[in-house]
């Protein structure tokens, strides 16, 4: 298995064209955080978990020709934004494009992009193969994924778990019996926002405490604000076996 991360920052904050901050100024490539995305090559199958306002950039800039699904962990714009472009592979792949994701990720789209719902559609929208999930395993062809129910505050999210590949963001708050969920994952990604508390986002410290519970191989931090600081930095205050993720970066699992 292959993951890509395509994106690891967040809207969160002062937005980049107006913030002074060390990151936002920062000349090193791995402080340039789009949209928080992920690529997952698995089974001979290429999967991208959420399709943020910067979908498109990402699959260019990675080369990415062929896209089988898309699973969304929740319906906020920064992680579903950018889903009219998968018009680009219903074109090349000449068929539409399947996407998963509980009821309110599926309502939020069908009201979003309604004119690729449409009963006479315009020709080139997007053509989108709706799948509800639920907290139970499913399946994406010969692959089956098992979601983890977090919350974001007060609202459901969906982290999943491909093989050994624990993938969680945009949460503050997980069980315990969804944590079992996440035991013994080879590699564990996290969202980790900035320093100070924030109310529906894991903090760096409540991040590599739930890594530290968990005890997985490794851990990568995304989801990261311009408030935590600068990559090289940051890096230097982690524990063993914990990364700071970036854009671009590829993991062989």
């Amino acid at each position: 298995m292959k993951v890509t991360f395509l994106g690891t920052g967040t809207s969160q904050g002062v937005p980049v064209i107006a913030c002074e901050c060390d990151v936002c100024r920062s000349v090193d490539t791995r402080d340039k955080r789009l949209r928080t995305s992920a690529h997952v090559e698995v089974d001979g199958q290429s999967i991208v978990i959420d399709t943020g306002p910067d979908f498109r950039q990402q699959m260019i800039s990675n080369n990415i020709k062929k896209l089988d699904a898309v699973i969304f962990t929740h319906e906020h714009r920064d992680h579903v934004a950018g889903l009219d472009d998968v018009r680009s592979f219903n074109f090349k792949q000449k068929k539409p494009m399947p996407i998963y994701g509980n009821e309110n990720v599926l309502e939020f789209v069908k009201k979003e992009f309604h004119y690729a719902f449409a009963e006479k559609k315009y020709p080139g929208v997007p053509q989108i193969d709706l799948h509800r999930i639920e907290n139970r395993p499913f399946s994406v062809n010969s692959t089956e994924i098992l979601p983890v129910y977090t919350l974001h505050h007060k609202l459901p999210v969906f982290g999943f778990r491909i093989k050994n590949f624990s993938y969680i963001t945009d949460a503050n708050y997980i069980s315990k019996a969804e944590k079992e969920k996440l035991k013994n994952s080879e590699v564990l990604v996290l969202n980790a926002l900035q320093h100070d508390p924030h109310i529906s986002h894991f903090t760096l410290e409540q991040a590599l405490d739930l890594s530290s519970e968990l005890k997985p191989g490794r851990t990568y931090l995304t989801h990261i604000s311009h408030k935590l600081g600068k990559h090289e930095k940051i890096s230097k205050l982690l524990p063993e076996n914990v990364y700071l993720a970036h854009d671009g970066l590829s993991l062989l699992i």
